[in-house]
Formats: C-alpha cells, structure tokens, sequence
C-alpha cells in the first residue's frame, strides 16, 4: 500500500515512516502542503496513493486549506493527524473531505488499524454506473438519500457529504424510528470496535444535522444511540 506522509516535523516523520515500512507500507514523505498536492498529481506511469496521513500544523498552507485542495484533486482517503483534539477542529476537517480524523498521541496500531479501514472502504465505493430509481431513493421528508449514487438532496438542492457521514445517514434512513446502538453504528460503518470511535460518531452526527439543516432529523438516544426520527417529528 503506497501512502503519502504529510508531515513538517522530520523526527516524528522519520519515526513513522520506520514503523509504517516495517508493516509494508511504502511511504513518501512531503514536508508541507505544496509538497503534498504536487505529489497527489496524477501520473500515469506512477501507483496512486492509497491513504494520506496529513498533519494540520504545516508551514504555508494550512492542513486544512491542504484538505479541501486534495478534495479537489482526488478523492484518496485522508486521515488527520494532529494535536488538535477540539471538536471544533474535527468537525472542520470531516466537513472538508477528511475520512478520519487521530488525536496525537496515538497509539500506533490503532491508527495502522484505521489505515487499513479507511482504504477498503475507499476501494469498496467505486461510483455506480446506472443512475439511481425511485426503489433506490430513501425519502424522509424533503431529505432525499440515493443509494446506488450516494448522493443527497435536501429539497431538491444536492448536499455534500464525506463517505462516512452518508454511511452513517443511510443506515439510519433504511429505518427510521428504529434505534441504532452505539455499538451497532461503530460496528456497521466504521467496522471497528474501538470505544474511541465514539467521538468520531457524535461529530459526524452533528455534522449531519448541520448540513441537512435539521437539527432534530438525528435524534440521541441517551445512553443507548441514535434514531431517524420520522419527518413528522422534525423541526426546523
């Protein structure tokens, strides 16, 4: 697996590459933003990246501003890693296009693990060839969910979303009212049963309600999980 290290401190790059070869991995290393997005280039007679472990605190271009760039440019997953552990900053960066997002100090095999979760999602979406059908769109409301394109409308009007932030909306549409645990969610979407994921699912709940502009469409079940609830217990 090729992967792009986006890192401006050399003794921690140099310290995970270490790691990162040992477990086959074959790393690049770009030392800022530039760097990064001439590496994400296509090239034709070069093997595309599979993951990009991107810090936030780089010279020149900020990792977020490199975030929505490499978005732009291609769509190979992009983990965040950085000291920033506000929830502020990780639902900025998911917004940008970030498919997962590690607090330093990490333990090394979890985010091995995520690396690894991340790029077989990434290989499993490939865009679907026929457009979708009226059996294929979840309609909750004004809030349209196609699933073969993977792509969300909101009274008509398309609405961005990141790979997981649409896992996660069309589990909860293909039910709604019925109540997701915590576990099941994690499990289903992230394929994993870290107790730290908990903190990546309510980020991505608030994103969602943020960007559907509904803020009861995702209702939290306390001490349980989360539920669609039906659109005639929405409110605006």
């Amino acid at each position: 697996m090729r992967l792009l290290l986006v890192e401006d401190d050399d003794h921690v790059a140099a310290a995970l590459s270490a790691v990162l070869r040992r477990h086959g991995f074959s790393v690049v290393h770009a030392r800022d933003g530039e760097d990064a997005l001439r590496e994400l280039v296509p090239d034709p007679d070069g093997a595309p990246f599979s993951v990009v472990l991107l810090d936030l605190g780089l010279p020149g271009l900020d990792g977020f501003e490199v975030c929505g760039r490499i978005r732009a440019l291609t769509s190979t997953p992009v983990i965040m890693v950085t000291a920033r552990s506000d929830v502020r900053s990780r639902i900025h960066g998911l917004n940008l296009g970030a498919d997962d997002y590690v607090v330093k100090p990490y333990d090394t095999g979890e985010l091995l693990a995520r690396i690894h979760a991340v790029a077989r999602r990434s290989a499993a979406e490939e865009p679907a060839a026929e457009p979708a059908t009226a059996d294929d769109v979840l309609r909750l409301g004004d809030v349209a969910v196609e699933l073969p394109t993977r792509q969300v409308s909101v009274d008509g009007e398309p609405v961005p979303l990141t790979r997981k932030e649409f896992d996660l909306l069309a589990l909860l549409a293909q039910r709604p009212g019925v109540v997701f645990r915590r576990e099941q969610i994690i499990s289903e979407v992230w394929r994993t049963n870290w107790e730290g994921t908990g903190r990546t699912l309510e980020v991505h709940v608030a994103s969602l309600r943020s960007k559907l502009k509904q803020p009861s469409l995702i209702e939290t079940v306390r001490g349980v999980g989360y539920r669609l609830a039906v659109p005639g217990d929405w409110t605006a």
